[in-house]
């Protein structure tokens, strides 16, 4: 019965997050982006489409990334153990979490007939270090499935313009990876840790607004958001990487490791192997950029002083003579 009630929850908020961002795209953003930004109206069809579809990922994108934060904080039922097995939830398994909550809670149990030690014993068995359910990130994770699937709905119906065979590769896997953790409740740690890379996103949305409104790259809106984009892509991407990897080495050769199967541990540590790969390749060019943005700017600068400085030095040489 716990099962069910919670497989229809997360499929109520998915299918509540892929309407919401769908309301979001077709109405929200139109009327707010020309509201507050008066260079939208001028845009063309296939860059006001873009425009909106950006919109809404930096809207999910802050939700997403701001709840990982809070879990990785605040959740200990998903930071006690990484992986977090809950056995195959058929009704005759329960977590320790479960039991320990209801100890906690001075809630008598029935013992006749041994019916508590053969529970704890059996939990145990199919679950050594589990300590609660991950309804938190399993909602995340929801709502970023909801997301996706928008996504591959916008971009089908608007191949031509937007259509990417990366992108559809991308939010595939994503999906068929996140629902290891919808439907058995793995993995609640890793998936919450990945999602945090998401707070760069609402920057790298920026970069493209201040593009299609044309704005030069010297302006100084464009270089603090380089800046900042750099900066934060560079700590939930990359900086995060070796406390990450450490937690999935540790977890290799543990039961709760060999309890996920082939097909998780597959869709696990071969999609964080190619995102952190891209994020790498990703890092570099960012930080390039941000150089040459630098760089041009300050040598703007120093060109706009030096011909003054000149002038002095010309003026100082006559007035000596």
């Amino acid at each position: 019965m716990l099962r069910c009630v919670m497989e229809m929850r997360e499929l109520t908020v998915l299918a509540g997050s892929f309407v919401g961002f769908q309301l979001l795209f077709t109405a929200v953003s139109p009327r707010l982006s020309s509201s507050i930004t008066p260079g939208y109206t001028q845009l063309p069809s296939t860059k006001v489409t873009e425009w909106n579809s950006r919109f809404v990922s930096t809207v999910h994108a802050l939700i997403v990334g701001l709840l990982c934060l809070y879990i990785l904080w605040f959740d200990d039922a998903v930071n006690t153990n990484p992986i977090c097995y809950l056995g195959d939830q058929t009704g005759e398994e329960i977590s320790v979490g479960h039991v320990t909550r209801v100890v906690a809670d001075r809630r008598c149990l029935p013992v006749d007939g041994g019916r508590l030690p053969l529970t704890i014993e059996h939990t145990f068995d199919s679950c050594e270090l589990c300590w609660g359910d991950p309804s938190l990130v399993k909602l995340n994770v929801a709502i970023t499935c909801g997301y996706l699937l928008y996504d591959l709905v916008l971009l089908a119906c608007n191949w031509g313009t937007m259509g990417d065979s990366f992108f559809v590769c991308h939010h595939l896997a994503a999906i068929y990876a996140y629902t290891y953790v919808l439907t058995r409740g793995v993995l609640p740690y890793f998936a919450n840790f990945r999602l945090i890379s998401e707070l760069s996103t609402p920057f790298v949305n920026q970069r493209w607004f201040f593009e299609a409104l044309k704005y030069p790259r010297s302006h100084q809106l464009v270089v603090l958001n380089g800046i900042a984009m750099t900066a934060v892509f560079f700590m939930v991407r990359i900086a995060v990487m070796p406390s990450y990897w450490a937690r999935v080495f540790a977890s290799f050769g543990t039961r709760d490791f060999e309890l996920l199967g082939l097909g998780a541990q597959v869709a696990w540590i071969m999609s964080c192997v190619v995102l952190d790969i891209l994020n790498i390749a990703w890092m570099y060019k960012i930080a390039r950029g941000c150089y040459k943005v630098l760089s041009g700017t300050l040598g703007q600068k120093y060109q706009s002083i030096e011909p003054q400085a000149s002038s002095f030095r010309n003026h100082s040489k006559k007035h000596t003579d």
